[in-house]
C-alpha cells in the first residue's frame, strides 16, 4: 500500500546507477566487505562496505539506503557521483533497505512513518538508525560522523534519516527525492495521473523482488497504452490486483490521508542535522520534492543548516558526466564537475571533517539562457517583482492588460480523448527501455505539437531586452469546457530566433522552459473533487514551479495550452466520474475547451522577473 509513492523513486536509482561514468583511473585503493546488519527487530539488511586501504586519520561514512541492489556497486573512486569525495577519503557505505535484493524483511514503498508510541516499530529511519550505531560500534578508525546522500529513492531514505537522526548523522544531501506523489512528483501532477510511469515503474518493482520491464512486444508504447482504453482495464487485463502500487492508485483517486501521510508536509519539522537539497531544473521525475523539501524545512529553520541547490539536469544528472548540455541545449559548462567537485565534495568535507571555510551560499541555482551559476541569500529571491504575461487575440502575449470589454473572447479548440496530443515526439519508447528518451522530453521542440488543432499557441513580439525571470510562477487561466471535467496543460517556451546564427540548426526552436498540467475536478479541493460545470469560466491556478531563466534579447516567449499529454498523463475522460479508474469506455467524450482572454477574464502567465 506504501508501495505506490515510492516506486518511481526506486526505478530511478537503478537508472542513476546505470548513468554512473567510470574515471580512468583503475588503481583500487578501497577494500571491499559484503555482510548483514541485524536491525532491532532481528532483522538482517545486506550491507556493503568501503574502506581506504591505507589511511592516517579517522574517517567519517558517507552512507547510501537502496532499493536497487548494491552488490555490484563499483569501488567509490571509479564512481563518478562520488569520486571527488573518494579522493578526499571516507568510509562509504550501501545497503539494501528491507525486503530488497539481499536484504530480509518485508518491502514497502514508502514506508510510512511508525508509531512512536510502539516501541517495537519500525520505519526507515529506525534501520537507519540502527545501522550507523553497528558501523560505529564494528568499522574501525571512524571518526563518529555519518553523512547520508542519494537519489530518488535513495534521495527519500535520506530524507527519512533526517527525519529522527542518530547523533552521529552530521550532515544529509536528499537529491531527487519526492516531496508528494499526489501534488507534484513521480505518480500524479495536480491529481492527473502519470499513467505510463505509473504503469510501467509499479511493474518494476512489484512484479518481483529485482527490476522488471514490462513486456510491451511494441516498440512505440503510444498506440498500447491508447488501445489499453479505460483504467479500469489495467487490472483486467493485466496485473490481475496483483501488484500493491496499482491498486493503491485505484483506491485513492483524490489526495486523501493515504497520500497525506506519505507526504513530507506531514513527515518533516524542524532540520535536526545540515541538509543541502538538490534539484534539476528538467527532472522528468521529482522536480517538485527536493524544492518542496526545502520550503517545509526553510519555514523552521532557526540555525542556518537547510540550502539548495538546483542546476540544468534531468533526474540525477548531476551524478556522471559532464553535464555541459541536455538533448539540444547546451550550457556552456561542466555543470555536473562543477556540482560534484566544488559543491557536493566541499559541502560534505566541511560538515564530515571539517576542513574548509564553511562558506556556502542559502541557494545556488543555474541561470539557463545566460548559463551562469548564480548564488542567493533566500530561495525563491524576495527582490524579483511580480509581472503578469497577458493571452491576447491573435495568438499574441503581451505584458499589457487585454482591452477588450467581453464576456466571451476567447480561443477554443476541441480536446478528442481518442486523439491525445503525446507528451513527446513519436515513437515514444517504454520509459526505461532500450534508445528511450525518456531522461530527455522535457528540452524537445515543442514545434512539434505547434500546429495541431487541439494545441493553442500565444506569442510575443520579439524581445528588444534582456529578462530575467527567476523565482515560482504561476498560471491563472480563465477557461470553461463543454465537458464536466477537464485537464489544463500549460507551458512556457522560449522561443529561438528564426535565424539563429549562433547556432543554425537550433533557428525556431521552442525550448520549453516551464510546464505543469492541472485536472480540473481539483480547482476547489484535491481533498473533495467536484464536476465542472459545463460551458461556465472559472479560475484555474497552475503552479509552474520556480525558474531561473535569462530569456535573451531577440527571442519570443511562447505560451501553449491544450488538454491531453499522453501517454504520460491518463486520459481525462472529460466526463465526470466519481473515479477515473473506474470509467467506462462510453464516458470519454469530446469537448470543446475555451481560454478566455478580455477585461473580466485575464488569463495570464505570473512571471517573477529580477530587474537589470
Amino acid at each position: 500500500m506504501q508501495l505506490s509513492l515510492s516506486k518511481c523513486l526506486l526505478f530511478f536509482c537503478s537508472l542513476l546507477f546505470f548513468q554512473h561514468a567510470f574515471s580512468q583511473n583503475t588503481d583500487e585503493k578501497y577494500l571491499r566487505q559484503e555482510l548483514m546488519v541485524t536491525m532491532r527487530d532481528g532483522v538482517k539488511l545486506n550491507t556493503v562496505i568501503f574502506t581506504p586501504e591505507n589511511s592516517n586519520e579517522k574517517l567519517p561514512f558517507l552512507f547510501l539506503r537502496t532499493p536497487y541492489g548494491i552488490s555490484n556497486n563499483q569501488s567509490p573512486e571509479r564512481d563518478s557521483y562520488v569520486q571527488d569525495m573518494a579522493v578526499d577519503g571516507y568510509i562509504f557505505v550501501y545497503q539494501d533497505i528491507r525486503g530488497r535484493y539481499k536484504s530480509e524483511g518485508k518491502f514497502e514503498m514508502q514506508r510510512f512513518t511508525r508509531n512512536k508510541k510502539d516501541l517495537n516499530a519500525i520505519d526507515e529511519s529506525t534501520d537507519t538508525y540502527d545501522t550507523i550505531d553497528w558501523l560505529l560500534a564494528n568499522i574501525k578508525n571512524n571518526n563518529g560522523k555519518v553523512g547520508m546522500y542519494g537519489i530518488s529513492y535513495d534521495g527519500w531514505t535520506t530524507v527519512m534519516g533526517a527525519v529522527d537522526p542518530h547523533p552521529a548523522l552530521k550532515a544529509v544531501s536528499e537529491q531527487a527525492s519526492p516531496a508528494d506523489m499526489f501534488l507534484g512528483d513521480d505518480f500524479h501532477h495536480n491529481g492527473a495521473f502519470r499513467l505510463s510511469y505509473g504503469f510501467e515503474y509499479a511493474f518494476m518493482e512489484e512484479a518481483s523482488k529485482t527490476d522488471t520491464l514490462y513486456p510491451f512486444g511494441v516498440y512505440d508504447t503510444y498506440e498500447w497504452y491508447l488501445k489499453l482504453g479505460s483504467l479500469a482495464n489495467v487490472n483486467k487485463k493485466y496485473f490481475f490486483n496483483k501488484l500493491p502500487s496499482w491498486n493503491d492508485f485505484a483506491n485513492h483517486p483524490n489526495y486523501d490521508e493515504f497520500w497525506e501521510k506519505q507526504s513530507l508536509g506531514y513527515r518533516l519539522d524542524t532540520p535536526k542535522v545540515h541538509i543541502m537539497n538538490v534539484a534539476g531544473w528538467w527532472d522528468q521525475e521529482d522536480f517538485y520534492g527536493p524544492q518542496k523539501a526545502y520550503e517545509i524545512w526553510e519555514k523552521k529553520d532557526q540555525f542556518n543548516k537547510n540550502n539548495i541547490v538546483i542546476g540544468p539536469w534531468n533526474h540525477g544528472g548531476w551524478a556522471g558526466g559532464e553535464g555541459d548540455k541536455l538533448g539540444n541545449i547546451k550550457f556552456d559548462s561542466s555543470t555536473g564537475i562543477t556540482f560534484r567537485k566544488d559543491i557536493q565534495a566541499r559541502w560534505f568535507a566541511y560538515h564530515l571533517k571539517g576542513k574548509g571555510d564553511g562558506n556556502f551560499a542559502e541557494a545556488i541555482t543555474f541561470q539557463t539562457g545566460s548559463n551562469q551559476w548564480k548564488t542567493y541569500d533566500s530561495w525563491p529571491p524576495k527582490e524579483a517583482v511580480k509581472t503578469y504575461l497577458y493571452l491576447q487575440p491573435g495568438g499574441k502575449l503581451s505584458f499589457t492588460k487585454p482591452k477588450e470589454n467581453s464576456t466571451t473572447a476567447s480561443d477554443s479548440y476541441l480536446s478528442d480523448p481518442a486523439h491525445p496530443v503525446p507528451y513527446r515526439t513519436r515513437p515514444i519508447e517504454e520509459t526505461y527501455g532500450p534508445g528511450s528518451r525518456w531522461y530527455t522530453w522535457l528540452t524537445e521542440d515543442q514545434r512539434f505539437v505547434h500546429n495541431r488543432p487541439d494545441v493553442l499557441s500565444w506569442e510575443t513580439d520579439v524581445l528588444e531586452e534582456d529578462l530575467i525571470v527567476t523565482g515560482n510562477l504561476l498560471a491563472k487561466i480563465f477557461g470553461a469546457t463543454t465537458g464536466s471535467d477537464c485537464d489544463w496543460v500549460v507551458k512556457l517556451i522560449d522561443v529561438y530566433p528564426e535565424d539563429y546564427k549562433k547556432e543554425p540548426k537550433m533557428s525556431g526552436y521552442q525550448f520549453m522552459v516551464a510546464n505543469d498540467v492541472f485536472r480540473g475536478r481539483y480547482r476547489k479541493s484535491f481533498e473533495n473533487p467536484e464536476p465542472v460545470t459545463p460551458n461556465k469560466v472559472e479560475l484555474y491556478t497552475i503552479d509552474l514551479h520556480s525558474l531561473n531563466h535569462f530569456f535573451n534579447k531577440g527571442h519570443k516567449i511562447m505560451v501553449q495550452i491544450q488538454s491531453t499529454w499522453f501517454p504520460i498523463i491518463d486520459r481525462n475522460p472529460q466526463k465526470y466520474v466519481s473515479n477515473i479508474f473506474e470509467a467506462k469506455e462510453s464516458d470519454f467524450i469530446i469537448s470543446t475547451q475555451k481560454v478566455y482572454r478580455s477585461v473580466q477574464f485575464p488569463s495570464h502567465i505570473e512571471l517573477p522577473v529580477i530587474k537589470q
